[in-house]
């Protein structure tokens, strides 16, 4: 069996028994075929490969100026594949396992100021409310406000927020359930400004026949059914651009981040977030040990009876 039939029978097995999602799947394939292709200028194969092949890999990848963390993931995809090699007798070794993961330093994720998380919901809101109701400006702008209210309320992906569907606006609850990644449910909450902007969409969202028979809560014309997160992620800067804030600070996952970085700077408890966020494992969620940080050395110094 060749490498791109065993890549494939990998990425079966990844989507069928793990529920790995399209995006996972793409990043997969790109990273083992990206190895598979470099294998072949040396004269090796991916499925053939040994430990010093991939180290050559590694090294290669250095050359290129590829980040560490890169190098990282794309040495994870690898350990994934040959692991599946192993399992199901297609190789006698595992290479991937005696491979040392490229030392990299975790940056701190990119976020906003509660200030400036402040004016972009505002200036959604006005622009929603200067536009008139059934007209496609009112459409658009009041479904950008309507996404941003709902997830800097919740800090859900991307994906999981254009992809809702539309029963999730059918009954006024402060939590509903969310599909993320691998399948996994978790609860996910609503604050009362973003149950009405979710009323305020669907009002208008019902004027609209073509959008009133859609299943899902966002439609669009695009292969899914739903809006791409690519034109929420281009409305998002636009409309950061016309608040007065940097646009390269400003994205939908930077939304989410803003979001896990308020509630901890408020009070709220690591664990709960990681919940909240939909991490697997709380080492994932430790990126805001900064915030953490701070807000524990403000507690001391304000509240121990011998701080300065």
């Amino acid at each position: 069996m060749a490498s791109g039939t065993k890549i494939e029978a990998f990425l079966e097995m990844m989507a069928a028994e793990r529920g790995a999602s399209d995006n996972t799947l793409t990043s997969y394939r790109r990273d083992l075929e990206d190895s598979d292709a470099f294998l072949a200028t040396i004269g090796k194969s991916l499925d053939a490969a040994s430990a010093a092949d991939i180290r050559k890999y590694l090294a290669d990848m250095a050359v290129r100026g590829f980040a560490a963390s890169t190098q990282a993931r794309k040495l994870s995809s690898l350990r994934q594949f040959f692991k599946f090699l192993y399992a199901e007798g297609m190789r006698e070794d595992d290479p991937g396992g005696v491979l040392d993961s490229p030392k990299k330093e975790r940056p701190l994720p990119k976020t906003l100021s509660e200030q400036e998380a402040g004016l972009l919901l505002a200036q959604a809101g006005r622009e929603a409310q200067a536009t008139r109701e059934g007209t496609p400006q009112h459409l658009a702008a009041q479904r950008l406000s309507t996404l941003l209210e709902m997830l800097y309320a919740s800090g859900m992906r991307v994906s999981e927020l254009v992809s809702l569907p539309v029963t999730v606006a059918l009954r006024d609850e402060r939590y509903f359930t969310v599909r993320g990644k691998g399948g996994k449910e978790r609860i996910v909450p609503l604050s009362g400004r973003a149950r009405d902007g979710l009323t305020r969409w669907l009002e208008e969202r019902n004027r609209h026949p073509a959008m009133a028979e859609s299943r899902w809560l966002f439609p669009a014309t695009s292969k899914s059914g739903y809006l791409p997160r690519q034109v929420f992620a281009r409305d998002l800067k636009g409309l950061a651009a016309r608040a007065g804030i940097d646009t390269g600070k400003v994205s939908p996952h930077v939304l989410r981040h803003a979001f896990a970085s308020h509630l901890l700077q408020n009070g709220a408890d690591l664990r709960a977030v990681q919940q909240l966020l939909g991490h697997a494992d709380i080492s994932t969620t430790q990126i805001y040990t900064h915030v953490l940080e701070k807000r524990l050395q403000e507690l001391v110094q304000n509240h121990h009876p011998l701080a300065d």
